[in-house]
């Protein structure tokens, strides 16, 4: 078991995409940088001077490649101090070091939320060395030495620790999108058989009438062409989005008016009225469910997360252009609101993209939220 643990960690990937260095760190650095010199010129007690800054100068300058190189940083910040320590020790010198080396705890917390595995376990090895040879340079207590090293140990454990939570997080989103992909293609599958379905009885009628009343064949031939064209699109766009995709739902599914079967009885809170306006007849039958699920999403967090929420209005608006979307409360913000918390917006944003439109959701500027959706008449899967 501990084995396999230990090959486990050993093989464990580098974290995807590290973020690259950004004003803060910089300004990290600069203050660090700042609060050495004054430390080495008002300070007494402290090693010889140029030690004293060697060692915080190797601990402060890694920090900016700290994401990108952690195995790298560690190395040359905790191997730098290491010489520095043996120098100390090798001279007699007395005196503390300064106390912006304490930056090393960042590194220690890099090294295990940026790193590989192998590049974890090879820092830690230096760490703890290094831990080793400072406590002979300054001698300390065992609890202070204990002490030294559960904070190194700490440090490291919690960026492992975000690591993992941010994996969990990013597989949770991807699944999220996962399942938007799923309905998408179960919806679009439903259009097809019923285009389908279509073309097979205007088939089986022109054949009927082919002989006695050939005008009405060839009007059946031109909605079975309609037809064909439209199976063909939703097929296409079918394909694009399929992502294994079992327990296909046969049930009709919902469009643009069936809307007012998100209204609630009355006296219910809140109370969701719901508005349709413009030019909403021949919507493509993937954009009409999707304007239905996203305001059945919206409302359903609009019930679960608006504080004091009363009322919840959907507005529908249709051009020759395409479709607007807006859902509004007037509920208080509550902790969840800040877009993070659950995947509903995950998926939301995910169908959005998926059928060439725009989505946005954020607080209003007075009070409640809002979702806007703007999705094209038509979609070719393209």
């Amino acid at each position: 078991m501990v084995t396999h643990v230990l090959r486990a960690l050993w093989a464990e990937p580098r974290p995807a995409n590290p973020p690259a260095r950004v004003s803060r760190d910089w300004a990290l650095v600069s203050l660090l940088t700042v609060w050495s010199v004054a430390e080495a010129v008002l300070r007494d007690g402290l090693a010889p001077l140029p030690l004293a800054l060697v060692a915080a100068l190797v601990i402060i300058a890694p920090l900016l490649w700290r994401r990108t190189h952690p195995l790298r940083a560690v190395v040359v910040a905790f191997g730098a101090l290491t010489m520095v320590d043996l120098v100390r020790i090798g001279a007699g010198t007395e005196g503390g070091l300064l106390t912006s080396t304490a930056a090393a705890l960042v590194l220690a917390y890099a090294l295990f939320r940026w790193g590989a595995g192998r590049e974890a376990v090879i820092g830690l090895g230096v760490i703890l060395c290094w831990l080793a040879v400072t406590n002979v340079a300054d001698p300390t207590s065992p609890a202070d030495a204990v002490g030294a090293y559960g904070f190194f140990l700490f440090s490291a454990a919690l960026g492992a620790a975000i690591r993992y939570h941010a994996r969990a997080r990013i597989r949770d989103i991807d699944e999220a999108k996962t399942r938007v992909r799923e309905q998408i293609a179960r919806e679009l599958h439903d259009t097809v058989a019923h285009h389908v379905s279509g073309i097979a009885i205007q088939a089986q009628a022109g054949r009927a009438v082919a002989v006695s009343d050939p005008e009405r064949a060839v009007e059946a031939l031109v909605t079975i062409e309609d037809a064909a064209t439209r199976a063909l699109i939703e097929m296409r766009a079918m394909v694009g989005v399929l992502r294994a995709s079992q327990d296909a739902e046969f049930a009709p599914q919902p469009s643009v008016a069936d809307l007012e079967r998100l209204t609630n009885g009355v006296g219910a809170r809140p109370h969701v009225q719901v508005t349709l306006s413009g030019e909403l007849q021949d919507l493509s039958p993937a954009v009409g469910a999707a304007i239905y699920r996203l305001a059945q999403e919206s409302i359903t967090n609009a019930r679960r997360h608006a504080r004091h929420a009363t009322r919840v209005t959907v507005a529908v608006v249709g051009n020759a252009e395409g479709v607007r979307l807006t859902v509004d409360d007037d509920g208080a913000p509550s902790s969840a609101d800040d877009g993070t918390a659950g995947y509903g917006l995950v998926g939301m944003q995910e169908r959005t993209t998926l059928l060439g439109g725009t989505f946005h959701a954020g607080p209003n500027a007075d009070r409640g939220w809002r979702v806007h959706a703007m999705l094209p008449r038509t979609w070719t899967g393209r």
